[in-house]
């Protein structure tokens, strides 16, 4: 059995990242303001995808390391690995994405992710990897309908599925259908490349 330590992790581009995320994510798809792609791989297989960018809502999130610049943070949008992955494979394709950003990604001070904890758990591989908890609210986030389909709920009221649904472009009207929120909470985790930015912090 491989180690972690035999994974390798490179750029991808979008297109192969974004078919590997839709695939094997539990959401189904991919976000499409990603920026930097990266592959994780055993041997010459692709195991995993990590995709950072920006946040849906910067202005809003900026705030939470005061003085950031407009380009100086990214989200985590989205990790995935397959099931066979060595143990430790997400902490140890973390630690490399890391050290590539800060040394390719300067200005990139810190890294946003959550933790959805109504479906995949309540972040320790973050935790693992030195991200702190900054957050933690009720879900409203991540919806599932009367038949089991599960969305996340800019997609209901902003994406493919709302104009599909015309007429259900408010959660209101998705309430109505027998749509609920998933039972659980939701995490929001930071982690420092800059470890100065850390005394910027706004909240506890």
């Amino acid at each position: 059995m491989n180690s972690a330590k035999a994974l390798h992790v490179a750029p991808i581009k979008s297109r192969a990242a974004n078919r590997f995320v839709t695939i094997h994510h539990y959401s189904g798809r991919a976000l499409n303001n990603s920026q930097l792609h990266l592959g994780v791989f055993l041997d010459t297989r692709l195991v995993g995808a990590m995709q950072f960018g920006p946040p849906m809502y910067r202005r809003q999130i900026l705030g939470l390391i005061e003085g950031t610049a407009w380009d100086g943070m990214w989200e985590l949008n989205r990790m995935v690995f397959v099931d066979n992955t060595p143990r430790n494979s997400e902490s140890r394709a973390l630690g490399v994405a890391f050290r590539l950003i800060r040394q390719q990604y300067p200005r990139i001070e810190w890294i946003l992710s959550y933790a959805d904890a109504t479906q995949c758990g309540d972040g320790t591989v973050y935790r693992a990897c030195g991200f702190i908890l900054t957050g933690i609210r009720r879900n409203n986030q991540t919806w599932i309908s009367p038949f089991s389909e599960v969305r996340a709920r800019a997609t209901l009221t902003h994406g493919v599925h709302a104009r599909r649904n015309r007429g259900r472009a408010n959660m209101t009207s998705y309430r109505k259908a027998g749509w609920v929120p998933l039972d659980g909470y939701q995490l929001r985790y930071i982690k420092f490349l800059n470890r100065m930015a850390r005394e910027r912090l706004s909240v506890p």
